[in-house]
C-alpha cells in the first residue's frame, strides 16, 4: 500500500485558516478531495493522511467528515487546544471517531520555543498516549533540542517528525539541524517525513539541493523510520505533485525495492496503526 502521510484540504469559508492569505495566491482557494484524487490516481498512491491546518477543533471535525465520505483518506491528524483544561476529555471524544490517528499542534507558528515542555500540557500528552494516538511534531530547527526533552520526558509516545523539521535548504544550512536531527534518531524511536523540502528551498531548486538533505535523513532514520508525504496542496507553491514524486525517486534510487516500499508507505501504516489493505 502506498501512502501519501501527509496532505491538507481545506475551504476558505471557514474562516479559520490564519495563516492562509491572499499573498499566498496559488493556495489561496478551496482544495479538497476531487482536486486531490486524480494525482492521486496518476502516481499509484491508495490513500493519505489528512492534516490539520487550522488551529480549531471545528476544523479537525470537518476533516472526520471528509474521511467519511473519502475512501481514500486513511487516517486524520487534527488538533486540540493541549493547555485547555479540557483537553483530555477532548481528545478522548476524537479519538471516538476510527479515522483520527493523531494531533498536531501548530508549535512553527508559536513564539515560546519551549512551549511543548509546559506542565499544563502533560494532560494532553497523557490522553494522547492512552488513546492510541500518534503526535506530529511540526517543529523548526531551533526546537529540535526542545523536542528531544519532551520524548525523554514521553519515551513511549508515538512520534512522527513533519517535514524534516525545516531545515534551511534554500542558504544550505545543515550545522545545528544536522546533528539534532543524528540525536533525535540515536535518542529516540521517532519516525520522520520525507515531505515539505521543496518549499524551504529556493525558488529554482534541483534535487541536487535537497539530496544532502534526504541522505542525513536517510542516514540516521533509516529506510524504516522516514515516511514520504507530498505536503499538497502546500507544495504546489514550489513544485508539482508529480515532479516531487519524481523527485523522492530519484532521491531513493540506492534503497532496495522493500526499503523503498517502507518509506512509500508502509512505515506511515506504522506510525498511525493503518491497515495495510489497499
Amino acid at each position: 500500500m502506498r501512502i501519501d502521510a501527509h496532505q491538507h484540504f481545506w475551504s476558505l469559508a471557514r474562516g479559520d485558516y490564519g495563516w492562509l492569505t491572499a499573498d499566498l495566491d496559488p493556495i489561496y482557494r478551496d482544495f479538497l478531495p476531487d482536486d486531490l484524487a486524480p494525482m492521486l490516481k496518476a502516481a499509484g498512491i491508495d490513500g493519505t493522511i489528512l492534516v490539520q491546518a487550522a488551529p480549531t477543533v471545528a476544523e479537525t471535525r470537518f476533516m472526520l467528515s471528509l474521511a467519511d465520505a473519502t475512501p481514500f483518506v486513511k487516517g486524520v491528524v487534527g488538533w486540540v487546544d493541549f493547555e485547555a483544561p479540557t483537553a483530555a476529555w477532548q481528545i478522548a471524544d476524537l479519538a471516538a471517531h476510527p479515522a483520527l490517528v493523531g494531533l498536531r499542534p501548530m508549535i512553527q507558528d508559536i513564539a515560546d520555543p519551549e512551549w511543548m515542555l509546559g506542565d499544563a500540557l502533560t494532560p494532553a500528552f497523557d490522553a494522547l498516549q492512552a488513546n492510541g494516538l500518534t503526535f506530529d511534531a511540526l517543529t523548526l530547527p531551533h526546537h529540535l533540542p526542545v523536542l528531544r526533552r519532551l520524548l525523554r520526558r514521553h519515551p513511549a509516545m508515538r512520534v512522527v517528525i513533519d517535514h524534516g523539521s525545516k531545515p534551511i535548504i534554500r542558504d544550505h544550512v545543515m550545522e545545528g539541524w544536522g546533528e539534532e536531527m543524528r540525536a533525535l534518531a540515536e535518542e529516540t524511536s521517532a519516525f520522520c517525513k520525507l515531505s515539505g523540502l521543496v518549499t524551504e528551498a529556493a525558488p529554482d531548486w534541483s534535487p541536487d539541493d535537497l539530496q544532502p538533505y534526504v541522505r542525513h535523513l536517510l542516514q540516521t532514520f533509516g529506510p524504516n523510520r522516514l515516511i514520504w508525504g507530498s505536503d499538497w496542496p502546500v507544495c504546489t507553491l514550489a513544485s508539482t505533485y508529480e515532479r516531487w514524486l519524481e523527485t523522492t525517486d530519484a532521491l531513493l534510487h540506492d534503497l532496495t525495492p522493500e526499503q523503498k516500499a517502507a518509506v512509500m508507505g508502509e512505515n506511515a501504516a506504522r506510525a498511525y496503526t493503518l491497515t495495510t489493505e489497499a
